[in-house]
């Protein structure tokens, strides 16, 4: 496992105001990370103009709608950044959250602009998919994926890397422990343990609390219901372990970890569990002020 520790940086915080994401060179099963660079700007709208300019100039790229069943029979819809390449890189939202969220917007714009097409898309029960939104819901998640996978493989591309951040990062690492036809997973800030960050959410004595009532209802700041966590999906929670989903990663699965050293809502100590607990590991880290990369030996 490739550990990259971003220096000073919230990644949850920092993330939505833009990040660029830049592979030198493609990536594919049996090459290497050459460089990830990510660089930071203070206007998220220039930015991203800007980026899509460059493209353009060059061969524009063709955005795709594109809907694709999963195994339940809900409807999820994705967009495919299509640059014509014949590998494509599937990127996952966390939690709450979406397609359309700048990590992930940004990340396939940068993606597009090295020639790489990338596809994102709403697991079930967020965004445009179908489906209710469920708490925690990883393995369901998973299957999503895999149904993405599937779409993409069927139609004679390669899936060169799967990327997720935070809860998808948890998806993309549980992925190849349960299917095993990816070789390069890219984890943004997933949680290691993940029985910590629920009291957080929905409030102290939540077992205690779901055991009386069945659910807990996590509440806006202006009172109204935001979501609900059923005991069965607290549970699932509870009992979904990273560690020993790791330790079923095949070897020649390439795994790079990206974590933010001031990342306030889920500690950069994450990182270094899963790179203490992952085999193999291979650590190679620079830093300077405006962009950090990394080198694979």
């Amino acid at each position: 496992m490739e550990t990259l520790l971003l220096c000073n940086y919230n990644f949850h915080q920092v993330l939505p105001i833009p990040y660029s994401l830049v592979f030198k060179k493609p990536i594919s099963p049996r090459s290497s990370f050459n460089q990830v660079r990510f660089f930071s700007s203070g206007n998220h709208s220039s930015t991203t103009r800007t980026l899509k300019m460059a493209q353009t100039t060059q061969n524009p790229v063709v955005q795709q709608k594109v809907i694709i069943p999963n195994k339940y029979g809900e409807k999820l819809v994705g967009i495919l950044h299509e640059t014509g390449s014949s590998e494509v890189i599937i990127l996952c939202h966390g939690f709450r959250s979406s397609k359309e969220y700048d990590t992930m917007v940004n990340l396939a714009v940068s993606l597009e602009n090295e020639g790489i097409s990338a596809f994102r898309f709403d697991f079930a029960g967020n965004g445009e998919s179908e489906g209710v939104f469920q708490y925690a819901n990883y393995w369901r998640e998973v299957d999503d994926l895999h149904a993405v996978i599937q779409h993409f493989s069927g139609a004679n591309r390669v899936i060169s890397a799967i990327i997720g951040h935070s809860k998808g990062g948890n998806v993309v690492l549980l992925y190849p422990a349960k299917y095993h036809d990816i070789h390069t997973v890219v984890n943004l800030s997933g949680r290691y343990d993940l029985n910590k960050g629920i009291e957080e959410r929905v409030g102290k004595d939540f077992l205690q609390r779901i055991k009386e009532d069945g659910f807990i209802d996590v509440k806006t700041k202006t009172g109204s219901v935001d979501y609900r966590v059923t005991e069965e999906s607290l549970l699932e929670r509870l009992s979904t372990n990273m560690h020993e989903a790791c330790l079923k990663i095949d070897k020649e699965c390439r795994v790079l970890t990206v974590h933010g050293t001031a990342d306030e809502v889920i500690p950069v100590q994450d990182a270094l569990e899963f790179a203490d607990n992952t085999e193999p590991q291979i650590t190679c880290c620079r830093r300077s002020r405006s962009w950090i990369h990394i080198i694979s030996s």
